[in-house]
């Protein structure tokens, strides 16, 4: 535990409905003033750090990673991953349990949890699996993974396909009080899909993975919701469909929410097509001058800019802003899924799914819809705090007294790129390399320890 005097800030608590310039003060690990005593508590010698013309918000969540241990520490690992959590502002981490093995039972927790609580940067919370084996058969045993400490259950990278099972995860998982994540993917639709189905899987000759492959899922998820009360997050919403649905099943007050991911709200499928990259004045689209036809285009195939779900048409991701807009998506997550660079170097249709993004997701949020006025800046840290907080019903996303002393503070004006040389994470199958940014975190800070901060912060 560490102590951290921050002065000259502008503190935006969403949690607290605070937007002030104020001090803050923690002390062994947990903030204890803030405003204007701050200064006058802070012991002789207590470090301090400046952040005037900087926000000083709760310390990042991100909501959806992949840190691939066990198993997979070619791809990732919980230094590495945390690592690059730690450069992109994020102090707390949920994981996600397909890993090898899976994370379905209380052992493979806590080897995680001791192996976090040695290597980490940053905050690890760990999820369990729906199902033994992450087969979609047998349920796994859910009181026991929570008596093991896990946030939520979830089958991610995987999708249940059996409801009556599904079911069954709803009610055991009410009964610990845990929230039920879930990858949204028809299988019998979806078969084979590398590519939203659309005009841009037609001229580059790949098999089409349907929008309807996702909303499919989201309306069974809504009626399990509603049949059993238990509570399901979808996760990683790419379709303006499922936006709709889940917009409508909530002002119907039921147990469900959603989140968005910063690749789906600022790519389009256009991107598989290789496209020369167009930065929009307004900000509002990478690929504008594409869309529009005002640029020429080539096949590229990139595998950097295969996901699942996938890319879809700007009229999808428009509909997914939309709904990170209106908080019926209520949480930004990177869905960070490393991968080896010989898995993504081979033929499209061959290489695996998934892009990193902890670095990078801030920025591109900022951009998107504070850069552009369709959130508040307030509103736009809620996404990163109170909501992913209130999903996976956690003690964090406050700067309210007495909690954690996890503090992100952020330069929103900062224009930099991200260069492939710079992160932290041990796999670069990142999309963003080489692009124009503009906001960054230039300080994170743990229990009142700063484990990262730029070089001139």
């Amino acid at each position: 535990m560490s102590s951290l005097l921050i002065v000259g800030g502008r503190v935006i608590d969403p949690a607290n409905n605070v937007d002030t310039l104020a001090d803050l003060l923690i002390l062994d690990g947990q903030v204890a003033v803030l405003g204007a005593e701050a200064v006058k508590r802070a012991p002789t010698g207590v470090e301090r750090l400046d952040a005037s013309g900087k926000i000083v918000c709760p310390g990042l969540i991100d909501g959806h990673v992949h840190l691939r241990e066990p198993g997979q520490s070619a791809k990732e690992t919980i230094a590495t991953g945390t690592a690059a959590a730690a450069r992109g502002g994020f102090t707390t981490l949920v994981c996600m349990p397909n890993t090898s093995p899976p994370i379905d039972n209380p052992g493979t927790v806590a080897l995680i949890r001791e192996k976090a609580a040695r290597e980490a940067r940053v905050n690890v919370y760990v999820t369990g699996a729906i199902s033994r084996g992450l087969a979609g058969e047998e349920l796994a045993p859910v009181g026991l993974l929570a008596q093991a400490g896990v946030v939520a259950i979830t089958d991610d990278g995987h999708c249940v396909q059996n409801n009556e099972l599904m079911r069954r995860a709803l009610e055991y998982a009410s009964m610990f009080n845990l929230p039920v994540m879930d990858h949204c993917q028809d299988y019998t639709l979806v078969t084979d899909g590398v590519m939203h189905e659309g005009l841009w899987s037609t001229v580059l000759g790949l098999r089409g993975w349907p929008a309807a492959g996702e909303e499919l899922i989201v309306a069974r998820n809504i009626q399990l919701a509603e049949l059993t009360g238990g509570h399901i997050h979808c996760q990683h919403i790419s379709s303006g469909e499922s936006v709709r649905l889940l917009r409508e099943a909530r002002a119907r007050g039921l147990p469900i929410s959603g989140e968005a991911c910063p690749h789906h709200f600022v790519l389009t499928d256009a991107a598989v097509a290789g496209s020369a990259k167009f930065w929009a004045e307004d900000g509002r689209s990478f690929y504008a001058g594409l869309e529009a036809g005002q640029l020429p285009v080539w096949p590229s195939y990139d595998a950097s800019f295969k996901m699942n779900p996938p890319l879809r048409s700007p009229e999808h991701r428009d509909r997914v802003i939309e709904g990170v807009v209106d908080g019926t998506l209520e949480m930004i997550a990177s869905d960070h899924a490393p991968h080896c660079n010989y898995e993504k170097e081979v033929e499209f249709d061959y290489a695996p799914f998934g892009v990193t993004g902890l670095e990078t997701e801030l920025a591109l949020s900022l951009m998107t819809f504070h850069h552009t006025r369709r959130l508040s800046l307030p509103d736009v840290i809620s996404r990163f705090t109170t909501g992913p907080a209130r999903v996976l019903r956690m003690k964090k996303g406050t700067l309210s007294v007495g909690a954690d002393g996890d503090v992100t503070v952020i330069d929103p004006e900062r224009e930099w790129v991200f260069q492939r040389e710079e992160t932290a994470s041990r796999s670069l199958n990142n999309p963003f390399y080489g692009w124009p940014l503009k906001g960054r975190a230039i300080a994170t800070i743990v229990a009142g320890k700063k484990v990262w901060a730029l070089d001139d912060a």
